[in-house]
């Protein structure tokens, strides 16, 4: 039976039949992820329509599969719900009496901390060396004090930061420099996507403050950047970074798309990426973990941010459509060779199970149990 004839009808029950099931009129019915992500979406597509007879309906149902200390889908059921309610706050005066959202504190509220989110300019990208006249190259990381003021924080300044990567540098045999370039703009601490752009510009727009030197190779790498980049401004930051010459650019980011205007599709690519994310942290972290707990707050804010705000920051979009972006802009992409994918592959196998890596085209992809997580991509200016 269909499922919105279903809501409309009043046919689906209010009570659980255990974490797994659940009454619909025509008896238990077990709801797997793909069940629970159909109710997400109708609810979804309820409130994108104003629809909030309907949308409260399936809300009730979410409400009794929902659970804060259940298993991955639980819990990012129980978040996606978080957010939906949010949204649907917006749309109306009150929320009824009784009604499962109208109170309850939301896990992580009082977590908070500061993003590393780093913007890197180097002279090389890899070791070991190969032997090459003079040695080991030296290098010269440059990081941007602007960054999205999103959780979890590193607990750890940007000098101790570069402290440690000089100790790590060291330890291969290569010569490090590390600089942070303050921001010359004042904002206030919560930045929209917008004002980072523009203060990222800014920065490197402004190449004496970088330290530039003639010779250098010029790489720029923007790990977990360009998704906190306004969808509608990343093309001007790619034109920014093109300005600076660079012999190589590399991005490493969600491979996620959360960037859609509807907000079905954007319900739809926050259960499959990050349903990813809780079920590696079940495996990497114990339940009661500040660790845990705060990694899984940082992502109900997130899906909050994507979901309950249409210009909610973090708008993911996939490595296929970051590479499309990029050749638009004048950047062909590099290949991987076989060793550096062989490489990533040996680290997985040692330290981090569950985890393998893909290529998609001139892509390396992080994968869970399978899934895509994470690309890398590196891009050269034509």
């Amino acid at each position: 039976m269909d499922m919105e004839h279903e809501l409309r009808g009043g046919g689906v029950g209010a009570a659980a039949h255990g974490h797994g099931s659940i009454c619909f009129s025509g008896g238990p019915v077990l709801v797997d992820g793909r069940r629970i992500q159909q109710l997400l979406l109708h609810c979804a597509a309820a409130l994108e329509s104003n629809d909030v007879t309907l949308a409260q309906q399936a809300m009730w149902v979410l409400n009794n599969i929902a659970s804060s200390q259940g298993d991955p889908s639980q819990r990012l059921t129980s978040w996606l719900l978080r957010a939906l309610v949010a949204r649907a706050c917006r749309l109306c005066a009150a929320a009824p009496a009784g009604a499962p959202w109208s109170s309850g504190e939301r896990p992580g509220d009082r977590r908070g901390g500061r993003a590393e989110c780093r913007l890197g300019r180097r002279t090389s990208t890899s070791t070991p060396w190969p032997p090459r006249p003079g040695g080991a190259p030296a290098i010269r990381i440059t990081v941007p004090s602007v960054r999205p003021a999103v959780p979890p924080l590193l607990a750890v300044s940007s000098s101790e930061l570069g402290a440690r990567l000089a100790i790590f540098a060291k330890s291969k045999g290569v010569q490090l420099e590390f600089n942070v370039v303050e921001s010359a703009t004042t904002t206030s601490p919560k930045k929209t996507s917008t004002t980072l752009c523009q203060e990222l510009a800014s920065v490197l727009s402004d190449p004496p403050s970088l330290g530039l030197r003639d010779g250098e190779a010029v790489v720029v790498n923007c790990q977990s950047w360009l998704r906190h980049v306004a969808p509608d401004t990343r093309d001007l930051f790619l034109d920014t970074v093109r300005a600076l010459n660079p012999c190589l650019v590399t991005v490493t980011d969600e491979d996620a798309d959360l960037g859609s205007p509807s907000l079905a599709s954007r319900m739809a690519g926050c259960f499959d990426f990050h349903w990813i994310l809780l079920d590696a942290l079940d495996m990497s972290a114990p339940k009661d973990s500040p660790r845990r707990l705060e990694q899984e707050a940082a992502v109900g804010r997130k899906i909050e941010s994507v979901i309950g705000e249409e210009d909610g920051a973090e708008r993911s979009e996939p490595g296929a459509r970051l590479a499309e972006r990029m050749s638009r802009k004048g950047f062909a992409g590099v290949v991987f060779d076989e060793e550096a994918a062989a490489e990533v592959r040996r680290l997985l196998s040692e330290h981090a199970t569950g985890w393998g890596v893909k290529r998609e085209d001139d892509m390396l992809v992080l994968t869970w149990k399978g899934h895509a997580a994470v690309f890398t991509g590196a891009w050269t200016p034509n």
